[in-house]
């Protein structure tokens, strides 16, 4: 979800890797309970699909809003984050999966969450963590700052909201993200700006069932307490007024 450049997730051509298929059950593990049950729901930046299948069942009526038709079912709505087509407290409950670090004005972004959800509606994010970890990869994806738990706590409080749990993910496999982030510097490697669509890195089939179980661990600790951190921070926060 950005204005200019980056388009599609690159989950719409590669569905099954690893880091999509675990962050959906990191996501739910983290957040379901806060969102179970609501009524009506939006899922913004919809063309994510394999991050965002649990939120629809977890809801009941659910409408998705992506800036890129591509991934976008027949009933999805094809606008910006930063001007959202729907009237004031319309929703439960919204989503956003790696979609609020692609929006600038960030503000902007959150204020227009907060406007289409009810009070005490839920709001579920997940973003992508630390500047340090900044890359061409970023570039690429269009994006436009990286997170602490603090400072995406921070940003949705100055929004209106009540953080409800905030942690990171990708623990277990966090050794290998800050080892591929110093091999990206290294080689300094220099993209012009976004990308249409990313193509995620090429992984031998093994090791992809490699990460994706090794992020079971995470999956199972999530389920007790806030992982300290992670290459991604989740936030599920509550509109307050």
């Amino acid at each position: 979800m950005t204005e200019h450049g980056h388009g599609g997730s690159p989950s719409i051509a590669a569905p099954d890797y690893w880091w999509y298929v675990a962050r959906a059950d990191l996501l739910e593990q983290a957040l379901r309970d806060l969102v179970e049950g609501a009524d009506t729901a939006l899922d913004l930046g919809s063309a994510d699909g394999p991050s965002a299948g649990w939120f629809r069942e977890a809801v009941g009526r659910t409408a998705s809003l992506d800036i890129d038709p591509r991934g976008l079912d027949a009933d999805g709505v094809c606008g910006s984050a930063l001007a959202l087509p729907f009237a004031d407290a319309s929703f439960d409950a919204v989503a956003a999966f790696d979609v609020i670090e692609h929006c600038d004005p960030e503000a902007e972004a959150l204020a227009e969450v907060h406007r289409v959800l009810r009070p005490c509606g839920r709001f579920l994010m997940s973003v992508p963590a630390y500047t340090w970890a900044w890359t061409d990869f970023d570039v690429a994806n269009g994006h436009h700052r990286r997170y602490t738990r603090r400072r995406a706590t921070a940003a949705l409080e100055r929004a209106g909201f009540r953080v409800e749990r905030a942690t990171y993910g990708f623990a277990t496999v966090f050794p290998l993200f800050v080892a591929e982030r110093a091999a990206r510097r290294v080689s300094r490697r220099r993209v012009s700006g976004p990308h249409d669509i990313v193509e995620v890195p090429r992984v031998p089939r093994a090791l992809n069932t490699t990460l994706r179980a090794m992020c079971r661990l995470d999956h199972a600790l999530l389920g007790r307490a806030d992982l300290p951190f992670g290459s991604s921070v989740f936030v599920g926060a509550t509109r307050l007024d």
